[in-house]
């Protein structure tokens, strides 16, 4: 037989004392207890007194399971009055363990949290057989929907990038995020991707923390790229993201093999045409990477197509600058250069791209100073598309904040 005092140590309960504990016909432990510590601070002017003045109304509370029961702890919280204040007001004594107006002890909420870690609200009601809204209300007492300043020192690199919260509808929001103490956090979710909506957001950052920037990744959007650089100025280098750029100018190499594949589908034997209908993985990956076979495929299609070649060379040329640890000064200079090579060439499936490089020079070119990226934020992205679909869509803004929160630092916050 256990204990009470060995009870207490399971429940993992501060300053009580078990009075009685019951197992009802549903297999429902409730444990009645009372509190051991005296004395309480005024609700009114703070000061502790200790004038008994009887006993509050019960409240139980839902705790963690013991030996497999669902268990609940039932309590009459002490009250006191206080002697110093005009009227002798009456004050309920609050214990550490459980939170006011709250039906369930913080132990419980904290193991409802890790629970909500990577899972949905209706997978954790199933399990805890407790209502949604319950677990909402759990989650708004441990998370608060906007970015906690005070609790960030610094944030050297932020990234800003948007994703649609529904697919084909084009409702975007804004997910602006940053390394926090070697952490990935969320700083913010927006409604919108206009100018002024980003800009009162980098505002709204404490000029302390702004500060601590030093650089600010995007994609190429006007609005995103001109909203950090009214905020921040010329201190901080405002840069148009590596894999974004890169996304752009190998647009153009496959939108040249798609045209050469159409004319080389009507020029080639139904045979030859089919051993290089492959070759759209291919094209999009460095050749020293490719095996022999994928290789000697590829020399295939060069030879049918010298445009593709050159296409395939030229992208190669502007990976293996962005590889090579450049200045900015020289960083700018090669991209130059390869512009140059590019009109050399007589090639046109780079026009739209080279637009896109001359007008974005500097901020393409800014990746150069400390070859900062948004990678993270692609990152991010996904993860925010693995969360939408295992909740079956969320629109709500605060409510997807809280729940990215809970996903990048819910065990850290609750083990």
């Amino acid at each position: 037989m256990i204990s009470k005092e060995q009870l207490i140590i399971l429940l993992g309960l501060q300053g009580i004392e078990i009075e009685s504990v019951e197992l009802s016909s549903n297999n429902v432990l409730i444990i009645r207890v009372r509190s051991a510590t005296d004395g309480c601070h005024c609700h009114r002017c703070g000061k502790p007194t200790d004038h008994y003045y009887g006993l509050g109304q019960e409240i139980k509370l839902r705790h963690l399971p013991v030996f497999g029961f669902k268990t609940y702890i039932v309590i009459k919280p002490k009250r006191y009055q206080c002697q110093a204040c005009d009227g002798k007001p009456t004050t309920t004594q609050k214990l550490d363990w459980y939170t006011p107006k709250s039906a369930f002890t913080k132990a419980y909420e904290q193991d409802v949290m890790l629970s909500l870690v990577n899972s949905t609200i209706q997978d954790v009601s199933i399990k805890h057989d407790i209502g949604h809204g319950a677990i909402e209300g759990i989650l708004d007492r441990h998370i608060q929907p906007s970015v906690e300043w005070d609790k960030i020192k610094s944030m050297e690199v932020v990234g800003v990038d948007e994703i649609a919260l529904k697919k084909g509808h084009r409702d975007f929001v804004v997910i602006l995020s940053a390394y926090v103490h070697g952490k990935l956090r969320v700083l913010g979710i927006l409604p919108d991707r206009t100018k002024a909506t980003v800009k009162a957001f980098f505002l709204s950052i404490p000029k302390r923390l702004r500060r601590t920037v030093r650089a600010v990744c995007s994609d190429l959007y006007k609005g995103f790229i001109s909203a950090a650089k009214e905020v921040f100025g010329k201190r901080v280098a405002v840069c148009a993201d590596r894999f974004h750029v890169a996304k752009l100018y190998r647009e153009g190499l496959d939108s040249l093999r798609k045209k050469e594949m159409k004319r080389l589908k009507k020029e080639l034997s139904e045979a030859e045409y089919k051993s290089l209908v492959k070759v759209l993985w291919l094209v999009r990956k460095p050749f020293d990477e490719l095996t022999s076979d994928e290789q000697h495929t590829l020399n295939r299609l060069f030879r049918y197509s010298p445009k593709i070649r050159e296409a395939y060379e030229l992208c190669d040329a502007l990976t293996s600058i962005y590889d090579t640890h450049l200045s900015k000064g020289l960083g700018k200079r090669k991209m130059k250069g390869w512009m140059r090579r590019v009109a050399n060439s007589g090639l046109t499936c780079f026009n739209r791209f080279l637009k896109t490089l001359e007008t974005n020079m500097e901020e393409i070119t800014n990746y150069f100073i400390d070859r900062s990226s948004s990678g993270f934020v692609e990152g991010l992205n996904n993860k925010i598309k693995v969360l939408k679909r295992r909740c079956y869509g969320i629109t709500n803004c605060e409510r997807l904040f809280q729940r990215l929160c809970l996903d990048l630092q819910g065990y850290a916050m609750f083990l």
